[in-house]
């Protein structure tokens, strides 16, 4: 054999080796081998954007798992919701991929119902209280059920997004002003329900949709925390945001329970302590800043905010609890735990 050709025989072999190898060091479910170990690789989705103190949490959640596994667990933060929606990811979490989403309770009622109280109206009147509730044994038993059921594990749930407010294009200071406004919300049965009482016309939508819905008219508006607000700029297209706090939006990471159990324990416990310390340090951060959102939208925007008398917003609200099982013993039982 000519040294030519001998030279090309020895360089095909190499490329040929190099590619076995390289197939065989990554699996589907993310994880790559390397010589101090295996690496495990989390795609974290989210629809906020990078202003919103969430998304900031989320960045020091990466940044100190990676550094106390010394990098052999790696974060991505996909935000805007460029992973997907929501449902998507904990669908693709439950078959075993490698992904988790911030994520509220009436998304994960179509597992286990009775978690969907937490986003029940007025439920709660702040994120101390909502705090109290995601620690207490109650909202411990739907966490087991959610891994042991429905293959998904909660990496804590005390990521505190704000108080929601309706963002229309006509002032809003009662539920009678509601009648025949078209209001975006998330399509789960409790959101729906709870804007329906409160005298609007719900439509369920994407979230990266509504500004350009708003814009062209297609709805009158949408229900929103300030700082998920200010970060999509619904500011720009609305006129009028009402101080209805009528959801306290606390939400939480979740990831598939297999792909969880997977990692080694010590790996598994710096995720859980990571997750739970990040979630109340941005939601500290939410607390604090949402009045710097709100001065931020009347800076920069003719938008005007006022406050409403909450009482008769609550009292429109009532019925929801009524349409869904359990749902007033449940209240009576949070209520308990909080000392109301």
């Amino acid at each position: 054999m000519k040294i030519k050709q001998w030279i090309m025989v020895v360089l095909l072999v190499g490329a040929v080796l190099s590619l076995v190898a390289c197939s065989q060091s990554s699996g589907g479910d993310g994880n790559e081998s390397a010589s101090n170990g295996t690496v495990y690789s989390l795609k974290v989705g989210t629809a906020l954007t990078a202003s919103d103190p969430i998304y900031q949490g989320l960045e020091a959640f990466k940044e100190r798992v990676e550094e106390r596994t010394d990098n052999h667990v790696r974060i991505e933060i996909f935000g805007s919701g460029s992973l997907g929606e929501d449902n998507d990811i904990i669908e693709q979490a439950k078959i075993g991929s490698n992904v988790a989403v911030i994520v509220d309770s009436a998304r994960l009622a179509e597992m286990v119902p009775e978690i969907g109280i937490l986003t029940a109206p007025y439920i709660v009147d702040s994120f101390e209280e909502a705090n109290t509730v995601v620690q207490s044994d109650l909202f411990g038993g739907w966490v087991d059920q959610l891994a042991e059921s429905h293959n998904l594990q909660v990496l804590s749930f005390n990521w505190y997004q704000g108080e929601r407010h309706l963002l229309t294009k006509k002032e809003i200071q009662s539920p009678e002003d509601l009648r025949g406004v078209q209001l975006r919300t998330p399509g789960s049965p409790i959101w729906l329900e709870s804007i329906r009482a409160m005298g609007a016309s719900p439509t369920g939508m994407p979230w990266s949709e509504v500004y350009p819905a708003i814009q062209q008219g297609v709805i009158d508006g949408a229900e929103a925390q300030h700082p998920a607000t200010y970060g999509a700029k619904l500011h720009e297209v609305v006129t009028h945001i009402s101080k209805t706090r009528h959801f306290q939006l606390v939400t939480g990471i979740v990831a598939g329970a297999n792909w969880m159990n997977q990692l080694p324990e010590e790996y598994q416990e710096i995720i859980y302590e990571e997750a739970a310390k990040a979630g109340e340090e941005a939601s500290l951060q939410t607390v604090e800043k949402l009045e710097e959102f709100e001065q931020s939208m009347l800076d920069e925007s003719n938008v005007e905010i006022h406050d409403v008398d909450i009482d008769l917003f609550k009292a429109a609200t009532e019925v929801v609890y009524e349409k869904f099982d359990g749902f007033m013993e449940l209240r009576e039982e949070i209520n308990n735990i909080l000392g109301k």
